[in-house]
């Protein structure tokens, strides 16, 4: 059951694969959504469901990449704004948003919304092997789906000191400058062998403290199997909203 029963939610897709060279994750919404997400938000207990559905993304192969710049950021860019737009409004008409990516690049959105809405920025917890805090001077490849924790610091939509980066196997040497510069806490591969997910999840909990928290994902179905990322998913999605086993 949940135990923030008969809570509404918001559902809003984004199907941004802009900030990657793989194809693939702006499938992510439709997966999410065919893995039963609605079924199994109303079998435990969400009383209203709202889903947006899809915000318009430019598709790629009709977009030239602008020169001097980390690759459609103008671009990625506008869907953001739009994004952090529906965040805000969904979060101070009452509802916990839940929005389906697409590539890391829409966290910006999302973490501007939050911050909008609340008056601050929220506590983050980053999931990824990759700490997504390279800046257009430090990427090496110039997409922008390594850069939204950059992004979200410069705009003030983060706070590096309630801040947690979880799962670090692969981070590029300028992004440990500014990991150490700004003081993130973070916990590698390594470290999560050695504490165990439980112990590192807690510690994280502990450093974003009591408020709004932004977790994220990505799904590229096309690497998938049998849908099984966006099962995992949608069962992520109802603990965020309070399942529980008994």
């Amino acid at each position: 059951m949940l135990a923030s029963a008969q809570r509404r939610v918001e559902i809003l897709g984004v199907p941004m694969d802009l900030g990657a060279d793989r194809r693939g994750v702006d499938m992510g919404p439709s997966a999410i959504r065919y893995a039963r997400l609605h079924e199994r938000l109303r079998v435990h207990g969400i009383g209203e469901i709202v889903d947006r559905g899809n915000l318009v993304v430019p598709d790629r192969d009709l977009e030239k990449i602008q020169q001097g710049d980390p690759k459609y950021l103008g671009l990625i860019q506008s869907v953001c704004n739009v994004l952090a737009d529906s965040v805000e409004r969904a979060v101070k008409d009452g509802a916990f948003p839940i929005v389906l990516g697409g590539d890391h690049s829409i966290a910006i959105g999302t973490l501007a919304g939050l911050r909008r809405a609340r008056g601050e920025a929220p506590g983050l917890i980053w999931f990824d092997a990759h700490a997504d805090i390279n800046s257009p001077r430090t990427s090496p490849s110039g997409n922008v789906h390594g850069m939204p924790v950059y992004y979200a610091v410069e705009a003030g939509d983060m706070n590096p000191k309630r801040s947690v980066l979880i799962g670090l196997r692969d981070v590029d040497p300028g992004e440990k400058a500014t990991i150490r510069e700004l003081g993130i806490s973070a916990f590698t591969m390594t470290d999560i062998d050695r504490l165990g997910m439980e112990a590192v999840v807690g510690r994280a909990l502990d450093i974003v403290g009591p408020g709004p928290v932004h977790v994220i994902t990505e799904i590229n179905p096309i690497l998938d199997s049998e849908n099984r990322t966006a099962i995992l998913a949608v069962e992520l999605i109802l603990s965020a909203l309070g399942k529980t086993i008994l």
